[in-house]
């Protein structure tokens, strides 16, 4: 074989070569495939079961389409329990907590719906010490006020969810926490690395 024509051959043969690497990537995009390392990486990143739902998930549980207000708040929520130095169950206690409370929204005073001065995520109350209603309906403080009273509670990793709720709330429903506790565990999950 003379020397121009093997030149040849292997020009083209490595043009192929690299055109099929171009290509891998572009044609691995659209067929399926079996989940890479980086991919099973994230999912492992994802807080466990075990850490959200330590008493496994209470019967009768709710859940609602949530808005882009409702899943900003749950991040705040999620940012404000970092920078509390507490865990995904806080998370969950505080998600579930406001989940119950105002359905993740930021509520004003409701006027004769209200719950005497109740307002913000918590439904804190001014008038019981918990800030001023510029402070309460502040997602970070109101989530932070809550935390430090959680914080207060001994045991309350150990406790059911409606339990550590309602010994910081203090709710005329106790057990009514509960019934988000499922939907609180799937949003910190989803948003807790995000």
């Amino acid at each position: 074989m003379n020397t121009m024509l093997r030149k040849s051959i292997i020009g083209i043969a490595g043009l192929t070569a690299a055109a099929g690497l171009a290509a891998g990537p572009l044609n691995h995009a659209t067929t399926p495939a079996t989940p890479t390392a980086p991919i099973a990486a994230v999912q492992a990143d994802k807080p466990d079961t075990a850490t959200l739902l330590p008493h496994g998930t209470p019967a009768g549980q709710s859940t609602i389409e949530l808005t882009d207000e409702q899943v900003a708040n749950t991040k705040a929520i999620i940012a404000a329990t970092k920078k509390a130095g507490m865990d995904e169950r806080a998370a969950v206690v505080a998600i579930a907590t406001a989940l119950q409370e105002s359905k993740l929204e930021n509520l004003g005073h409701l006027g004769d719906r209200n719950d005497h001065d109740s307002q913000g995520l918590f439904q804190q109350r001014p008038s019981s010490g918990w800030g001023t209603v510029e402070q309460i309906t502040d997602p970070e403080y109101s989530t932070l006020a809550f935390l430090k009273g959680l914080k207060q509670v001994d045991g309350w990793q150990d406790m059911p969810l409606t339990k550590a709720a309602q010994t910081v709330q203090v709710s005329a429903y106790p057990d009514h926490y509960a019934q988000w506790e499922q939907l609180a565990a799937d949003l910190v999950a989803e948003h807790w690395n995000a």
